[in-house]
Formats: structure tokens, sequence, C-alpha cells
């Protein structure tokens, strides 16, 4: 019976040391980038990288593309090889390889975060347009789908003509969590302030399979008429899972990409990393979140040591 009960006891610890180095195992991530026309991509991958890299979570590569003007087709990354996909690119269509490899990887459960001008490139993939849900300029108008806003509370499909996309002079305002209890929000303050960032409205597209997690107010169209718009959202594609936010606008120099130093950025970029890949969230919700009327920021993109 003693042997019997050393055995048992030795499977186990086994058991126990093997879900121990499973939970310590990190998800890999890909950043596809390497052209936008209207923003630092190099300041915000490298962002980006230091967000995920010093949470502990996960493992990072960054996949570079051509410049402006050269041969896209040269652009093939193995997105197999990787738990996360996040989209910081604003540039050219990617060859009709890449996009059947990468529609495959969704399909199949793959996992996609999009991040601020990421929803404007490609509009002529359709594919990708149902992978954002929402998109914004690049032509986009009436024929990609609705306008979609919150009015007194409710979802409006706008379908009116219109070019898709706007955005004024970057200002700081209030994010307002609507899906409280997403795994993505769930304990954060319902309502928070974003410090200044380039805010996109007047988003138009597919719409389909999508939940709305967060809104703000845009207040700075020429007609002075401010309505509620969505700013973080989620995707169901095929098995795969999506994640945009719309925040993150990074300038020309290192100096200008204090939109990705709010704290409630980072928090929020991770746990919807975390959920992208797993469908649950694991991160403690951190004291240092910001809330109405209070921003607060991380400069070294990682949690101090009293965030917890």
């Amino acid at each position: 019976m003693k042997y019997f009960s050393r055995i048992a006891m030795l499977l186990t610890l086994l058991s126990l040391a093997c879900t121990s180095l499973w939970a310590q195992q990190k998800h890999k991530a890909l950043i596809v980038t390497g052209q936008d026309g209207a923003h630092w991509w190099k300041g915000s991958t490298d962002a980006i990288e230091k967000i995920l890299e010093q949470s502990g979570l996960f493992e990072v590569d960054v996949a570079v593309s051509p410049p402006f003007g050269q041969d896209i087709a040269t652009f093939r990354p193995a997105f197999g090889n990787y738990n996360l996909v996040i989209a910081n690119y604003g540039g050219t269509t990617w060859s009709k390889a890449a996009q059947k490899d990468f529609e495959e990887y969704m399909a199949n459960g793959g996992a996609l975060v999009v991040i601020h001008s990421a929803i404007v490139p490609m509009a002529d993939w359709p594919e990708y347009n149902k992978m954002t849900a929402l998109g914004a300029w690049d032509g986009r108008d009436e024929s990609v789908g609705p306008y979609v806003y919150f009015k007194n509370d409710r979802i409006v499909y706008d379908y009116s003509p219109g070019p898709a996309g706007h955005h004024g002079l970057q200002h700081p305002f209030d994010v307002t969590h609507k899906a409280v209890e997403h795994p993505i929000l769930k304990g954060l303050p319902t309502v928070w302030s974003h410090f200044k960032d380039e805010l996109y409205t007047y988003l138009r597209g597919p719409a389909q399979h999508m939940e709305i997690l967060a809104t703000t107010v845009d207040d700075t169209r020429p007609q002075g008429i401010g309505r509620e718009e969505p700013i973080m959202w989620t995707v169901n594609y095929g098995k795969g899972r999506v994640f945009v936010t719309v925040m993150g606008h990074v300038g020309n120099d290192p100096e200008l990409r204090y939109s990705m130093e709010c704290t409630g950025f980072q928090v929020i970029l991770l746990r919807g990393c975390e959920w992208a890949v797993t469908g649950k969230v694991t991160q403690a919700v951190p004291k240092d979140f910001p809330s109405k009327g209070v921003q607060t920021f991380r400069k070294e993109f990682k949690a101090p040591f009293h965030a917890k």
C-alpha cells in the first residue's frame, strides 16, 4: 500500500509541475508592421513590443513589410507559427497569397489584435474588412456597410451614404465601458480618462459578429454635434477572435507616443491580447488604472512595483 501511495504522490507532484510549467509558457506574438503613411510605425511597434514582453505573458517577433513602392508580394509572414498577430500596419494591401494564409490562420482559430490606424488600410480586401468589422478612409463608403454608433443607449446601424472616417485635433477624452462583464473589461472602472490621442470616428464596415466593448463621445465634428462612437470592440471570425482598439496614435518622433504611455491603453491592450489568444483574462486589475477625471501613465511601458 505504501508503494502505491508513493506512486500516487509522485504522479500528483508531476501533474502539478507540468501544470506550473504550462502556466509559465509565454504566448508567441507577431507584430505586423512596416508601412504607415501618417504614423511613426517604428516607435509604436517598439512600445507595443515592450508592453507585451515586459508583462511576462508574451514572446514577441516583428514582421516588417517592404517600404512603400516596393514589391509587397515578398511579404508573407508565417502566421501559423504564432498564437497572436498584432496589426500595427497602415499600408499596401497584402498579396493574394498572404491574404489566403491569414484568412486560413484566423478561420482555424487564430488571434488578431488591431491597433489604431490598422483599421484604415486594405479596404479592397473583403475578409480583412470582416475581421476588423469597422474601418475608416481608404475609399470606404456606404458600399462597405453601415456607420455604427450609440444613441439613447441603443446601437444604431446607419446605412446613409457618406465616407468613412474622421478625426479632429488630438485631445483627451473619457472612455465608457459598455460590456462591463466582458473578460477584457471586467473589474476595471467603467469610465476613465484617456490621455491625448487621435480619435477615429464615423467608422463603417460589415459590422458582423462584433461586440462593442466601449465608446466615447466625439465633439470635434465641424457641425459641433457629438455622438457616442465605438472605440473598442471584438469580432468573431471563423474560429478566431479579434480585438480592436482605435486608441494608440503615435507621431513622428519618440516624444509623440504619449497616447501609448497611458496606463489605460496599456492595460486594456494586454487584456485584449490575452483574451484574443485564450478567450479569458487572468491578469489582475491594477491599482494604477485611470478613472474618470484621473489620468495615469506608464512611461517605461511596464507596470510599476505598486500596480497590483
